[in-house]
């Protein structure tokens, strides 16, 4: 049944001012426009719609009222867009899980690299441990040598100075006091040849120091008589004469008189009556030898050919080599 236009009067003749019944404006005018908007394009939509089914009629209707004609044709093309968007989803999940691999594939092998990188720097890096490792204990053993040498030179230069008189010296010993007889003639009187027999004799008996009247003796003091006084390192000295020889007290006194030198001085002592004592001694003090003396003026030093042990230290059984002969 063909609507009825709103503005129509109620005897289906349109007002010809617009206006409804007793003068009241078409709704077009009072309603909202936003509701007036929908109203009016779902009205088109119905008119557009009795329109297109009036001039295109289709199959009749099926019992149930829907278009059973439409149904199979509809169901294929939303079978056949299923089907295409499921291949279409499926060959980009084929293509993404290969573009994965690939990646997978790439990152693995470069972690490979980098796995392989690192152990090889890590076996350079314990091979240089090692090697520094050798070294040092190389180096340890080149010290430990070198502080051998250096005992060795230090206890060698210990022994030369003390034996040439650089330094003073400490230590046990013995001390001979000597003088001579108070009626003693001109011919008996002490000489420098007396000190220098008994000076040699404890040298040969393994003294390390001797000093007569604190005067150290070196391998260039000379025992001299000058008038009727003796002269020692080039100061002249009176008696008695004290002689004071580091050594060993236990043997020192007793190796004395095996000596050739010893002998010969006791023999002396005893045709000229000197006075004549020798004494062990726990602690002697022994100057070093004056300045003058210390100096090289023509020889110059050799180097060992035994850096372990270049000069035996004195003993009682053997006379040091480094022991300075007293001339007599």
């Amino acid at each position: 049944m063909p609507e009825r236009p709103r503005d129509a009067a109620p005897g289906g003749t349109p007002d010809p001012t617009g206006r409804g019944p007793a003068g009241r404006l078409p709704d077009r005018v009072t309603m909202p426009l936003l509701t007036l908007v929908n109203d009016q394009a779902l009205d088109e939509d119905y008119v557009v719609a009795a329109r297109r089914r009036r001039d295109h009629p289709g199959p009749a209707a099926a019992p149930g009222g829907g278009a059973a004609g439409r149904t199979p044709r509809r169901a294929a093309a939303v079978t056949v867009t299923a089907v295409a968007v499921f291949g279409v989803l499926l060959a980009t999940a084929v293509v993404q899980t290969n573009q994965d691999a690939d990646v997978r594939d790439a990152g693995r092998s470069g972690l490979i690299a980098r796995i392989e990188a690192e152990r090889d720097r890590v076996a350079s890096d314990q091979e240089l441990v090692a090697a520094l490792r050798t070294g040092s204990v190389d180096d340890e053993a080149r010290a430990t040598a070198l502080s051998q040498d250096l005992a060795a030179e230090e206890s060698r230069l210990q022994r030369l100075q003390t034996t040439t008189g650089f330094v003073a010296v400490r230590g046990e010993g013995v001390r001979a006091t000597l003088d001579q007889a108070p009626d003693a003639g001109p011919t008996s009187q002490l000489r420098d040849s007396d000190l220098a027999l008994l000076v040699n004799g404890l040298w040969s008996a393994g003294a390390e120091a001797v000093a007569i009247n604190d005067q150290r003796l070196t391998a260039l003091s000379a025992v001299r008589t000058s008038g009727v006084a003796v002269e020692v390192n080039g100061v002249g000295i009176a008696p008695p004469y004290t002689v004071a020889a580091v050594g060993d007290r236990a043997t020192l006194q007793a190796d004395f008189y095996d000596t050739s030198s010893g002998l010969a001085f006791a023999d002396l002592a005893a045709r000229y009556a000197f006075d004549f004592e020798i004494e062990n001694a726990t602690d002697l003090a022994l100057p070093a030898a004056p300045n003058r003396l210390q100096r090289l003026r023509s020889a110059t030093t050799v180097p060992p050919s035994d850096p372990a042990d270049p000069v035996p230290a004195p003993s009682s059984d053997s006379p040091s080599s480094a022991a300075p002969e007293v001339p007599q």
